[in-house]
């Protein structure tokens, strides 16, 4: 029986509760390393630059790939062309295996001379060589991942990206536990430990991602043979067709993880100069291995709207449907805006006591989490613009906005970073700055290519209140807590009660209006019950 293709709010929801479980064990296995004698804030330097120069490769071989096949997918799906979708995924498996492959023999073969010339940090040559061979699972993963999103069936890359995760997790601590003991707790063994964990769990996620395709064949066929319409496309055709969208999607993934990678290149090199090489690898360990972590958990979750969006939005097109889209759209926007101001808040508020719950043992780092919450709403929100833009087959403007972000980093970097007053603060600035400038092109291409309205009561002056209720509430709870409890105890119980302050103001400002609340699971419901109350 031909299963149920799920909804754009379902596909939103499912990828969300991934992302929770995907940054909750990451956040786990971080927190473990940091606190790990012999691993730490060194540890976590080395780790990081081997892992930015991963990312660059991945975005390369990858990272554009689920969303540029599941947009080619989509379109084809929803006209009922599924011969030409499945072909879509023959060829693309043919094309990015073999770029994949490349991907990691190049990293494989170089990885001493990426570690000693270009990161400064020799200790990283056994952890990049490690994770080599990921590029090329991860590369062949990514076309199975875009075929399912394709497809509608979000799920799939849901399930293989939380196996992904806790496996990772799990192989993490038990490699640097035994590796730990065989080094005699030698940081550069410890690392390099901790990189296979990532390339064993890579390896899985494939494996599952396989097998859910070879126990769906069948199904996969059987619509293919049906197929109710075939548009014929040359074997060149149709690589130019994945090419189009693969080589603009995949210059923005590049493009912003060069804009993470500068920093990994930049700052030990500069800041080292004034305050020497160890102490210059403690804050960049402190600012990729505790800060960043924290920092991304918010878009993270955000993700789930850009993802689900592009196969949303692509379908849409292809039946003519684009009121429906520009509804969600406006949603997705506004759920952003929801997410990301709240956790922007409580970062800043929350610095100190989240760090000190988090890193008992290494909880430096307080001025950095804060100064880098500052871009969580413009980096959460251009990642749904970006989604939409994709969506449309507008694929270059968010190149356009990425790459002026990004030469806008490394300049302020290069500026920032020799001030020694302001050391690595000077990064976080430039990277702040980046962002808001990314966000404000994002925009004004949105607005060019989409009639879409966002009111500024409801999009803008409603959330900050809510936010601003939200923190007050949790504060007053902290400071009435501050003689009688922990601060473990104080910082949870105000998080909580911040949190239920927060929902019960968004109802309050009525920010989410009936047909919004009904695009949310069991919205329904929900609207039916909050007008029941209001009655009452």
């Amino acid at each position: 029986m031909k299963k149920k293709k799920q909804s754009f709010m379902q596909g939103v929801m499912i990828l969300m509760f991934s992302q929770f479980l995907i940054k909750i064990a990451g956040l786990l296995y971080k927190i473990y390393l940091t606190n790990k004698e012999g691993f730490g804030d060194t540890g976590n330097a080395i780790y990081s630059s081997a892992f930015q120069v991963y990312t660059i490769f991945l975005a390369i071989s990858s990272i554009g790939v689920p969303n540029a096949i599941s947009q080619l997918i989509s379109s084809k799906v929803a006209i009922g062309d599924n011969k030409g979708a499945y072909r879509v995924f023959k060829i693309a498996i043919t094309i990015f295996g073999l770029i994949g492959f490349i991907g990691t023999s190049i990293l494989f073969l170089y990885a001493k001379t990426i570690a000693n010339k270009y990161l400064g940090i020799p200790e990283a040559e056994m952890s990049i060589m490690a994770l080599a061979p990921s590029i090329f699972m991860v590369a062949v993963s990514s076309v199975l991942r875009g075929y399912f999103n394709g497809r509608e069936k979000i799920s799939v890359t849901a399930n293989s990206q939380s196996i992904e995760q806790i496996i990772k997790t799990i192989l993490t601590i038990v490699a640097v536990e035994i590796f730990a003991i065989i080094s005699q707790k030698n940081t550069i063994i410890m690392v390099a430990a901790a990189s296979i964990a990532t390339t064993l769990s890579t390896f899985i996620s494939f494996l599952y991602l396989y097998v859910f395709y070879l126990a769906n064949k069948k199904e996969i066929w059987k619509d293919v043979v049906t197929s109710t319409f075939n548009k014929k496309e040359s074997l060149i055709k149709v690589i130019q067709n994945i090419l189009y969208l693969f080589f603009p999607m995949a210059i923005t993934a590049l493009l912003s993880a060069a804009n993470r990678s500068i920093d990994a290149f930049t700052i030990i090199n500069t800041i080292s100069k004034y305050m020497g090489t160890e102490e210059a690898k403690l804050k960049y360990g402190i600012l990729t291995g505790k800060v960043e972590g924290l920092v991304v958990l918010p878009y993270s979750f955000n993700i789930a709207f850009a993802t689900t969006l592009i196969p949303a939005i692509s379908a849409a097109q292809a039946k003519g449907e684009m009121d429906k889209a520009v509804k969600r759209i406006s949603f997705s926007v506004l759920a952003t805006i929801l997410i990301s101001l709240p956790c922007t808040a409580v970062l800043i508020a929350f610095a100190g006591p989240i760090l000190k719950l988090l890193f008992p043992n290494a909880y430096l780092g307080e001025i950095m989490l804060k100064i880098c919450s500052l871009s969580i709403v413009f980096v959460a929100i251009t990642q749904t613009i970006g989604g939409v833009l994709q969506g449309i087959k507008k694929v270059k403007e968010p190149v356009y906005a990425i790459g002026v972000g990004v030469i806008v980093k490394l300049i302020l970097n290069l500026i920032l970073l020799r001030i020694e007053e302001l050391n690595i603060h000077g990064a976080i600035i430039a990277t702040i700055i980046s962002h808001i400038i990314t966000f404000l092109i994002s925009m004004y291409y949105l607005k060019k290519h989409i009639q879409i309205e966002f009111k500024v009561i409801k999009f803008i002056v409603k959330p900050i209140i809510a936010t601003m209720m939200m923190i007050v509430s949790a504060w007053c709870v902290y400071s009435k807590l501050a003689i009688c409890s922990s601060g473990n105890i104080k910082l949870i119980a105000s998080l909580i009660i911040g949190s239920m302050v927060y929902i019960i103001s968004i109802i309050a400002l009525k920010i989410l209006s009936k047909e919004e609340i009904y695009m949310l699971p069991y919205g329904n419901k929900f609207y039916k019950v909050r007008n029941r109350n209001a009655v009452k």
